[in-house]
């Protein structure tokens, strides 16, 4: 067709979504997470496999296939919407008071958000009350960049690309005393990570959550339960469950666990279809116990 312009139909298609209730959006992501599961076997894989190593009940399977699909549709209305808008779906807070005990030290806070609930929200939130600097890998398809980095960068949240240059502005955020934001459940480069236990099977794990631990910031972990109905979002934040000591990778093991503990408080609302164990590319594979790292 003479004219047709992709960029402009998703632009349109995503605005759409945008300005529908959440209640809508939720249920229109519930058939859309059930579409993915019929239309892609590889989706299919990994959910399964990764929900049977976990443990999980298979029963909690069409759950999963449902957030999943909630998870994918509700972005659109975080990123086009104003914090004052997107803010009020916060429903209820847990432990907003160890916020407030870290930021009395002044050292820095380094938030851990898992691909758990309506992580994108987490970082909104924060940022109606302090600065924030948020490590991001751009998408592969350049034509959404401008429109998720419009949408993620506000008065109050940094943006940090996932390189060099974005690791320094976490360490001089940290510096400054203020707070930092990134998935440690995300499969990092060749060179950024270690194989450790994720569920008791190896995993290809980022060092750099553990890393900015070290600096002597306040660690909390943070994710955005979503509530049924539409009816907004529930933000959980809880210190660890231990604290995290020793080297890098001691810690990293410990961060690894403590998502898993995460992850078990609501398994259906947790991006199972993400290739968690996949193999970087020039990366050894992965040993035959995580004992050892590579």
């Amino acid at each position: 067709m003479a004219g047709f312009n992709p960029l402009r139909l998703m632009v349109f298609l995503l605005r759409l979504l945008a300005g529908l209730p959440l209640r809508v959006v939720h249920r229109l992501g519930a058939l859309s997470g059930w579409l993915t599961w019929l239309l892609s076997s590889r989706y299919r894989q990994h959910l399964l496999e990764n929900m049977q190593q976990a443990g999980i009940d298979p029963a909690l399977q069409s759950a999963a296939i449902a957030e999943a699909g909630k998870q994918a549709l509700e972005l659109p209305s975080i990123w086009l919407h104003s914090l004052d808008d997107v803010v009020p779906r916060i429903v209820k807070v847990t432990g907003w008071e160890i916020i407030e005990q870290a930021q009395a030290t002044g050292k820095g806070i380094v938030f851990l958000t898992p691909h758990l609930g309506c992580f994108e929200i987490t970082a909104q939130y924060y940022a109606a009350h302090a600065p924030i600097t948020v490590l991001y890998r751009p998408p592969k398809r350049a034509f959404l960049q401008t429109l998720i980095e419009t949408g993620r960068q506000r008065e109050n949240v940094h943006l940090a690309p996932a390189d060099v240059s974005g690791v320094r502005a976490l360490i001089k955020a940290l510096k400054r005393g203020e707070a930092v934001g990134l998935l440690p459940d995300q499969a990092p480069k060749v060179g950024e990570g270690v194989w450790l236990d994720f569920f008791g099977k190896p995993a290809y794990t980022m060092t750099l959550a553990a890393r900015l631990t070290e600096t002597g910031a306040a660690t909390i972990f943070a994710w955005a339960e979503r509530l049924p109905n539409g009816c907004g979002y529930h933000l959980h934040l809880r210190a660890p469950l231990t604290e995290l000591t020793g080297v890098t990778v001691d810690r990293a093991k410990q961060i690894n666990f403590e998502i898993e503990s995460l992850i078990r408080e609501c398994p259906t609302q947790y991006l199972w279809g993400y290739n968690r164990y996949k193999r970087p590319g020039g990366a050894l594979p992965p040993p035959a116990s995580s004992e050892s790292t590579q």
